[in-house]
């Protein structure tokens, strides 16, 4: 009976720290919600994507987004697109506010999720858990259809296998 007892001690140990994270969750993150998100379906052999989205904020504070997460890409990052000098470039920002009772589009050409350094090939169809990080320190998890939004449209032009 005595080799049980780590075990179960374990368990609720495990169980307070699950309820920890849940209660630590709430917060900004409750003030948000997403929709139209999706992952653009990348080439075959490319490295990066990005993830789009519409991010609406119910309260009455701005909500910044400062980190994001998955488990599809060794690195995630917050990026926007600059025009520098007549050329568009990508570049990483330290957050991405979301205006009290107001909303922010990441879009191709401006501000989105990086995924970089791709651990698996994503198919058309695929659902990716994005977590978003928020300045409170509360989260929010979404899953995210990837999407090929066709060959006009893409969001990446000729960058999506390149670092930068």
């Amino acid at each position: 009976m005595n080799r049980f007892k780590p075990k179960l001690m374990l368990a609720g140990l495990l169980g307070a720290a699950m309820n920890c994270g849940i209660a630590h969750a709430a917060g900004a993150a409750d003030q948000l919600t997403v929709s139209d998100a999706y992952i653009r379906l990348a080439p075959p052999g490319a490295m990066a994507t990005g993830a789009y989205m519409t991010i609406r904020n119910a309260g009455p504070r701005e909500v910044r987004i400062v980190k994001a997460a998955n488990t599809v890409s060794r690195i995630t990052e917050l990026h926007t697109h600059l025009n520098e000098g007549g050329v568009m470039k990508m570049r990483q920002v330290k957050d991405i506010p979301v205006p009290p009772g107001g909303e922010t589009v990441l879009k191709p050409g401006g501000l989105h999720v990086m995924l970089i350094e791709m651990r698996l090939p994503l198919r058309e169809g695929d659902l990716v858990p994005i977590t978003l990080g928020l300045d409170d320190g509360s989260s929010k998890v979404i899953s995210v259809p990837v999407r090929n939004p066709g060959s006009g449209s893409g969001s990446m032009g000729g960058m999506a296998g390149k670092k930068h």
